[in-house]
C-alpha cells in the first residue's frame, strides 16, 4: 500500500460494504438518487434527511436494489400506521412491497411492518433491513433499541433514516453507529467524549455521568460520523438546486392561560422549577389549557391536530371539540390505524393525539393548523410540528402553543435543545461538504521540487 492508504488504514472511518446500484428509479430527484447510490455502496449507512425530503421513496429504491442484488428479502420497519402509508407510496412508484404483521413471509421481496411486530420475524429470513424513523434507537438501554440492534447485527445491508438523528445529545449518534456495525456505543464514548459538567451537555441517568466532546476530537468525531451518514436539510446541502423544496412560513403563537387556582403554598403564579412542580402545574391548569385549545380549533372548519401528553388532556379535548377523534395509548392498534387514516383522508376534521404515539413518519400536508402543549422533549416537538410543516405543504402552517404562566422553564429548555440540534446538523453538513469538496477539488497547494542531489 502507498502512504495515503497506510494513513487511511489508521483512521476509524467507515469503509464500503455494499455494491453499485443495479437501477436508479426515474421517480427520484437528483439529490435523492445521489443518496441512494451512496448508501448502496456503503451497504450499511444512515440518511439523516429532513421531513418531506423523500425518505420513503429513497428507502424503497434502496430496498429494491438490495432485493435484486441479493435475491433475498428486505424488512422495512416503521412506526405505527406508517406501514400502510409506505405501502401506498410503493404502489404509487410501481414497487412491489407488502405489509406483514404476523412474520409470515413468502419468497424474495420487500416486507413492511411495525417496530412493535419485530419479534414475529426471523432475522435469518432477510438480507437487509430499513429502519424508518430510526431515532427510536436513541435510548441507550431501551428494549426496542436492543431488539432492533440485535436483529440487524448479522445482516449485510442496513439503512437508518430519520430527521432527528440525536435529538438530545451527540452521544446518541453512538446507538446508530452500533446498529450499523460501526463503532460500539461504549467505544464512541471513550474515544470521542469525556465526563464533564459544561453547559449544553446531557446527564446520562443510567451511568450517572455527564459527557461532552473532547476538544481535540471534535473534527475527528464529525469526520467519523460523516463516513457512515449523510445529513440533508435541503437539496443545496448536497450541491443541488432547492427548486420546489422550499418550506412555507411557520407561525408560532403562544397563548398563556390564567389558572383559576393558585399553586400550593403561593399567593400568585410562579415558574415551576423541577419536574415534580412542572407535573403539578400541568395538572393544575389542565382545564384552562384544554378550553383554550378547543376554542382555537372548534369553529375554523379546517383540519387541525391537537397534541397533548396526558390521558386526561386527550379525553377533555375530545369532549370539548365537536367531531374530534382521539388516538389514545389504550386503543388497539387496529383502532389507531383506522382513526389515523380517517384523519389523513379528511373524513375526520380534528385529531387529538400524543406526539409519542403518532408524531413520527406520517404525512399530513392537508393540515396546516396545530395546537401544542409543550414538554421537555425537543424531538416530540420537532417531529409533531413537521407532520404538517414539511416539504410539499402549500399553505403557511400555524402552531398555537398553549401554556400556563408557570411553564416558562419548559419553553426555555425547548429553545436550548433547538439551538443544540441546529448546531449538530450544521456540524454534520459542514464536514460533509468539506469531505465532498476534498474528493473533487484539484490540489491547489505549492508545487514540490525534488532536490538535485536526489535526482
Amino acid at each position: 500500500m502507498n502512504y495515503d492508504q497506510y494513513i487511511a488504514a489508521k483512521t476509524h472511518l467507515s469503509g464500503d460494504h455494499g455494491f453499485s446500484p443495479l437501477s436508479t428509479p426515474s421517480f427520484l430527484y437528483d439529490f435523492q438518487a445521489d443518496l441512494v447510490t451512496w448508501s448502496l455502496r456503503k451497504g450499511r449507512a444512515a440518511i439523516f434527511a429532513d421531513c418531506g425530503l423523500g425518505k420513503t421513496p429513497m428507502q424503497l429504491a434502496w430496498a429494491k436494489n438490495v432485493v435484486e442484488h441479493s435475491g433475498g428479502r428486505v424488512l422495512v420497519l416503521c412506526p405505527l400506521a406508517v406501514a400502510n402509508q409506505t405501502q401506498r407510496e410503493a404502489e404509487k412508484f410501481g414497487i412491489e412491497a407488502q405489509v406483514v404483521r404476523d412474520g409470515k413471509i413468502r419468497g424474495a421481496g420487500i416486507y413492511i411492518s411495525n417496530y412493535e411486530r419485530l419479534h414475529y420475524f426471523d432475522r435469518g429470513d432477510f438480507t437487509g433491513v430499513v429502519c424508518d424513523e430510526s431515532s427510536i434507537l436513541k435510548n441507550f438501554d431501551g428494549a426496542t433499541k436492543k431488539a432492533v440492534t440485535e436483529f440487524m447485527r448479522p445482516l449485510p445491508y442496513r439503512l437508518l433514516c430519520t430527521a432527528t438523528a440525536a435529538p438530545n445529545d451527540h452521544i446518541e449518534l453512538g446507538t446508530s453507529s452500533e446498529a450499523l456495525g460501526e463503532m460500539g456505543f461504549a467505544d464512541v464514548l471513550s474515544r470521542f467524549f469525556r465526563k464533564t459538567k459544561k453547559t449544553y451537555t446531557r446527564r446520562d441517568e443510567h451511568r450517572g455521568q455527564v459527557y461532552s466532546l473532547r476538544g481535540h476530537a471534535v473534527r475527528d468525531f464529525w469526520r467519523w460520523v460523516n463516513s457512515w451518514s449523510r445529513a440533508v436539510r435541503k437539496p443545496s446541502d448536497l450541491g443541488y438546486d432547492d427548486g420546489a423544496f422550499t418550506l412555507p412560513p411557520l407561525r408560532t403563537e403562544q397563548h398563556v392561560v390564567k389558572a383559576s387556582t393558585r399553586p400550593e403554598g403561593y399567593l400568585f403564579d410562579v415558574p415551576a422549577i423541577g419536574l415534580l412542580e412542572q407535573r403539578r402545574e400541568r395538572r393544575r391548569t389542565l382545564a384552562e389549557r384544554c378550553e383554550r385549545a378547543a376554542e382555537l380549533v372548534s369553529d375554523t372548519g379546517e383540519s387541525a391536530v391537537c397534541w397533548c401528553h396526558l390521558n386526561d388532556e386527550g379525553d377533555a379535548l375530545e369532549r370539548m371539540i365537536p367531531g374530534a377523534v382521539q388516538v389514545a395509548g389504550k386503543d388497539p392498534d387496529e383502532r389507531k390505524v383506522e382513526v389515523l387514516e380517517a384523519f389523513a383522508s379528511g373524513e375526520a376534521r380534528v385529531l387529538v393525539t400524543k406526539p409519542v404515539l403518532t408524531g413520527f413518519g406520517l404525512n399530513w400536508q392537508h393540515c396546516s393548523h396545530q395546537t401544542f402543549f409543550p414538554s421537555h422533549s425537543f424531538e416530540q416537538w420537532y417531529q409533531a410540528v413537521r407532520r404538517s410543516w414539511r416539504f410539499g405543504q402549500m399553505r403557511p402552517v400555524k402552531v398555537d402553543v398553549v401554556t400556563s404562566e408557570g411553564e416558562s422553564e419548559v419553553l426555555a429548555n425547548l429553545q436550548r435543545k433547538q439551538d443544540a440540534a441546529d448546531r449538530m446538523f450544521n456540524e454534520i453538513v459542514s464536514e460533509m461538504k468539506n469531505s465532498l469538496k476534498a474528493k473533487t477539488a484539484p490540489y491547489e497547494g505549492p508545487k514540490a521540487e525534488v532536490p538535485s542531489w536526489l535526482q
